[in-house]
């Protein structure tokens, strides 16, 4: 084995053509230097500089050494770059519920995938109460998504307040059902609403269904009803209503929650990304 710490030596002296050069370069004395370039030649049983008082001259044995010792210096180098970054690698199941396709989780995720790049990402989104059964099961690793109400289980990234939107301007006929736009079931938010109306007395009706947060804006957009969504997520060019009959839908919590007790690696390092940005993920959205 050669030692790189004598490969360097040699590669600044063969560049400089200078023991005393290459000394000031690597930040050595020149007798350290000199030693280095012994220790190599003793290993070789070559000679690899000729040097007098005015010249440092390279034999054929070190012009044919420049190359070994430039290809095993950058072979080490690939090494150590491949073994820090392994430091944190494998598969990493994340899901994440539909709220948060407008908000900024996506930023954290991409600094996460640039910072372990061997790490496996599969992104999952989907419903929270879907998201979380897929938990249960082992399909999934990490889950950040709301938690039903009661349920302590997981750690708090914050809490908000679910609050009715639609389209700018829209106006509700008090005397017809309140038209809802939902996701289905096994949604945590439409059980919240549903149950709200139900205590309220409040009439309503169906009218959209949509299992991606995008067609729900879209609806919403269109004017077919109203829909409810945290305050800090509410999606671009909706707006909160404030109209009377509409019942108070309370608090709703979004928690990190993790299959089992002790979380590997990787799913550990991007639940603690995503604790630190806390309420930096909320957005009103940049989608048009």
């Amino acid at each position: 084995m050669l030692d790189p710490l004598l490969l360097k030596s040699f590669l600044a002296v063969a560049q400089s053509r200078s023991f005393s050069q290459a000394a000031r370069s690597l930040r050595l004395g020149q007798p350290a230097v000199s030693q280095h370039i012994r220790r190599l030649e003793r290993h070789l049983g070559r000679r690899l500089f000729v040097r007098d008082t005015h010249s440092v001259r390279m034999t054929p044995d070190g012009e044919a050494m420049t190359a070994f010792a430039e290809n095993i210096l950058a072979a080490n180098d690939r090494a150590e770059r491949y073994f820090a970054g392994a430091q944190l690698r494998g598969r990493l199941r994340f899901g994440t519920s539909e709220d948060f396709v407008f908000s900024r989780l996506p930023e954290v995720l991409r600094a996460f995938t640039r910072l372990h790049p061997l790490v496996d990402l599969e992104l999952t989104v989907g419903l929270s109460g879907w998201l979380n059964a897929r938990l249960e099961e082992g399909e999934v690793d990490l889950v950040l998504a709301k938690r039903p109400e009661g349920d302590e289980r997981g750690r708090l990234v914050w809490r908000d307040r679910l609050v009715w939107v639609g389209a700018p301007g829209a106006e509700l006929d008090p005397r017809q059902p309140l038209p809802l736009i939902l996701y289905p079931p096994p949604s945590i938010t439409r059980m919240r609403v549903l149950q709200s109306l139900e205590q309220a007395s409040q009439p309503w009706r169906v009218a959209c269904t949509s299992g991606s947060l995008t067609g729900l804006r879209a609806a919403a957009l269109a004017g077919l009803g109203v829909l409810a969504v945290a305050r800090g997520l509410i999606p671009h060019g909706l707006e909160e209503l404030s109209a009377t009959r509409l019942p108070n839908l309370g608090e709703v919590e979004f928690v990190l929650r993790a299959a089992g007790r002790s979380l590997r690696p990787p799913a550990r390092q991007l639940g603690d990304a995503v604790l630190a940005y806390g309420e930096r993920l909320l957005s009103r959205g940049d989608i048009e």
